[in-house]
């Protein structure tokens, strides 16, 4: 059987940000916001710093073993898409980790094909915060 698509990928930029985020403060975490405090932007933050609840998603692991988390309501609108961390020029909200940095974490998408969203869809949800150690 083909193994399903990610959900969560980072752009090679992003990447290498998060590395440099990950040399400055630990490990590191994302929570994709739901329209509060910067609009939908992936926030930032030291692992630990923000507490993964039961009805939060995980919609995968990116480079330096960073997880990325998405509130149950906003994973339902975008479950049948393909999430892209990147990176711009700019200053997003204050509490996300990159905002000093003059750059600031945004989200591209695609939506899944119809074979990718069946492949999906045969593996089941993804794990929720009260299935998995969030830290």
């Amino acid at each position: 059987m083909t193994a399903s698509p990610p959900r969560i990928l980072a752009t090679p930029e992003a990447e290498q940000w998060i590395a440099r985020l990950t040399e400055m403060h630990g490990p590191l975490m994302f929570h994709q916001s739901g329209g509060c405090c910067d609009g939908s932007a992936p926030m930032c933050f030291a692992r630990g710093e923000f507490r993964v609840g039961a009805q939060d998603v995980l919609l995968g692991i990116l480079t330096q073993d960073t997880p990325v988390w998405i509130g149950a309501a906003q994973f339902e609108y975008w479950r049948h898409t393909q999430v892209t961390i990147d990176v711009v020029p700019g200053r997003g909200s204050g509490m996300s980790l990159e905002a000093p940095e003059g750059i600031r974490f945004i989200v591209r998408s695609r939506v899944f094909t119809d074979h990718e969203a069946e492949l999906l869809e045969a593996a089941g949800d993804p794990p929720r915060g009260d299935s998995v150690e969030a830290g």
